[in-house]
């Protein structure tokens, strides 16, 4: 830092308060937001052509399967993550091999490096 910001620097004291960031009491949260405007109700045609009132998230599904359906890689995976989770990655250490591994070992030499 340079002496001019140095000399720019104040301690708080009852006279020098800065002002209170972050969120206000009783703002809304932004996923609360999000979830309100996905319950609103709007009307759809399906592709039957009948039309049904619809929540905005249901189209939103609706028009992700569509694209599934027309082979959009992205959107089958979002379906898939949705509906059964995201796969998770697992390393087997168990081995057949007659080695033995001195774990703490090659731990510490990995630290070290």
């Amino acid at each position: 830092m340079n002496e001019k910001s140095l000399n720019n620097l104040k301690k708080f004291s009852s006279d020098y308060q800065p002002k209170k960031n972050g969120r206000p009491k009783g703002s809304l949260n932004r996923s609360t937001i999000a979830k309100k405007w996905l319950e609103v109700l709007s009307q759809e045609e399906l592709e039957d052509g009948e039309v049904k009132w619809l929540s905005n998230e249901e189209a939103m599904t609706l028009s992700l399967i569509k694209k599934a359906r027309n082979g959009d890689v992205n959107a089958y995976k979002a379906l898939m993550d949705s509906a059964y989770g995201t796969a998770k990655d697992t390393v087997d250490i168990n081995s057949t091999e007659k080695r033995s591994i001195d774990f703490n070992q090659l731990i510490n030499g990995i630290k070290f490096k």
